[in-house]
């Protein structure tokens, strides 16, 4: 208890406030939230490190600089105090000396605030209005991808087809809300064929404004689960935020997940669906899953697609065959969307198999929703192996349905019924252990202290023959 209190004036606590707010992307509702729930600040920055960026340098000297001219200023006032050279100056001295860490906290804050009002917002809003008019006059094909889930990678994969017949381009990585795509407009030369803009939702109204500012043709919806529930409080309320890119479009060239339950009360007659079967008269056939990926035909009348992919799950049929559906839309050749198709890589940290030990790892890590999670766990209950690990922290962002989250993914996980189960010890433990029980998992449950250790030492823990799915990630200031 003690050593908590105290780890407030501690040598690193400046350096931890910045930390913080580096990790939480400078906002400041999440870092005061993170803040006020610290018990020990020596303990914060357990995952990561401070990256000493510009941004990072400068307010570390600003908040390092105010706490010591308060200290001195405290400690001037004390002695002023003890000599009784200034009535009350004990008090007054002793007052910014113990106050001066939680005071320093709340004022770094200050110029994130006055600055994001007073510069940032009205900078942003003029390239964002500057945007609007670029996407209006660009004469290609604008796909928007929306979704609570697997956006990204439906972005990804568009961009490495299309790329074999078009020019191309498309939002970077996932920067995907409205400052973003103004800069995207500004690396535009004009003469592309197709852009495929990324849409992030975190607040409601976020996807109507980027489909009114970015005026896309074609609109694709990926999934709906969990996510932001702090800004939308309800599944259904982040559901319309999605489908709002549909009203955009007139409900017209609308694709949306087929397979996604969450997905099915907002979907129309007029929107064509993804999965498993084939989509828009494409149907799928003789489907092959394995560590190195999977094949399958796609075929439509007197056409046929051979594909081959590098991509883990079955759970990846269904975009894959929207992107080869789109691609031969938009005048793609066979053999180009055969090709485009091969190149597909899995991407960093979403089911990325690598071998360590003689056992295959997944790296599932980017993970961060249930239904993400569910299909990671149906590869792993489809892949042969001596042993099956399943290892996850669980799942951050849930918002008050959490508890209820957990157990289902407890469920989840007893129903593959790996050999070694691994949880990392966190505030929803107990609820996903809980739906363990409720499902009936006989096999040996792992409750691991100490993530980073285990991570850094996973080959101590695994064999050759295993195949082991690592899911999500535990971000500190979630902790």
């Amino acid at each position: 208890m003690i050593k908590s209190i105290l780890s407030v004036y501690g040598l690193r606590y400046p350096a931890t406030i910045v930390y913080m707010l580096q990790s939480v992307e400078y906002q400041v509702e999440p870092y005061l939230k993170w803040y006020w729930r610290t018990a020990d600040f020596g303990k914060v920055a357990k995952r990561r490190k401070l990256e000493r960026t510009r941004a990072a340098k400068m307010l570390l000297l600003a908040v390092t600089a105010g706490m010591l001219i308060e200290v001195m200023l405290g400690a001037f006032l004390l002695v002023l105090g003890l000599t009784g050279r200034l009535t009350g100056g004990i008090w007054f001295g002793l007052a910014l000396l113990l106050a001066y860490p939680v005071l320093w906290a709340h004022l770094a804050v200050l110029p994130l605030v006055l600055g994001r009002y007073f510069i940032v917002k009205p900078f942003f809003g003029l390239h964002i209005q500057r945007s609007k008019s670029t996407f209006a006059k660009h004469k290609g094909v604008k796909i928007a991808v929306a979704g609570s889930f697997g956006k990204t990678s439906m972005k990804e994969m568009l961009l490495t087809v299309l790329t074999e017949g078009k020019k191309v381009a498309a939002t970077p990585a996932n920067r995907n809300v409205s400052i973003s795509h103004a800069q995207f407009a500004r690396s535009l030369k004009g003469d592309e064929d197709i852009l495929i803009i990324e849409y992030g939702e975190g607040a409601p109204g976020d996807v109507a404004r980027f489909s009114r500012t970015t005026m896309p043709q074609i609109g694709i919806i990926t999934g709906l689960a969990p996510a932001h529930l702090d800004k939308y409080k309800t599944l259904t309320r982040a559901g319309q935020d999605i489908f709002s890119l549909a009203d955009y479009l007139g409900d017209k060239n609308i694709y949306v997940n087929g397979e996604n339950e969450a997905l099915k009360p907002f979907i129309k007659k007029s929107h064509v669906l993804y999965g498993l079967h084939g989509v828009d008269g494409w149907s799928v056939h003789n489907v092959k899953v394995g560590i190195h990926g999977l094949s399958f035909s796609l075929k439509k009348g007197e056409e046929t697609l051979n594909l081959k992919s590098k991509l883990l799950g079955r759970h990846q049929v269904g975009p894959l065959s929207l992107v080869a559906s789109l691609a031969s839309k938009l005048g793609l050749k066979p053999e180009q969307i055969e090709k485009g198709i091969a190149k597909i890589m899995p991407y960093e940290h979403r089911m990325q198999p690598r071998h360590l030990s003689g056992a295959w790892i997944i790296d599932d890590t980017y993970n961060g929703n249930i239904e993400g999670m569910r299909a990671g766990l149906a590869l792993l209950k489809e892949l042969p192996a001596k042993r099956k690990i399943y290892v996850t922290p669980g799942l951050v962002d849930q918002g008050s349905e959490s508890a209820a989250i957990h157990r289902q993914l407890g469920g989840y996980i007893a129903d593959v019924n790996p050999d070694i189960v691994v949880l990392m010890q966190h505030s929803v433990t107990t609820d996903i252990i809980s739906g363990l029980e409720e499902g009936g998992y006989k096999g040996q449950l792992v409750i691991e202290q100490d993530p980073l250790n285990f991570y850094n030492n996973l080959e101590h823990f695994i064999a050759a023959g295993d195949a082991v799915l690592m899911q999500n990630d535990w971000p500190d200031q979630y902790n």
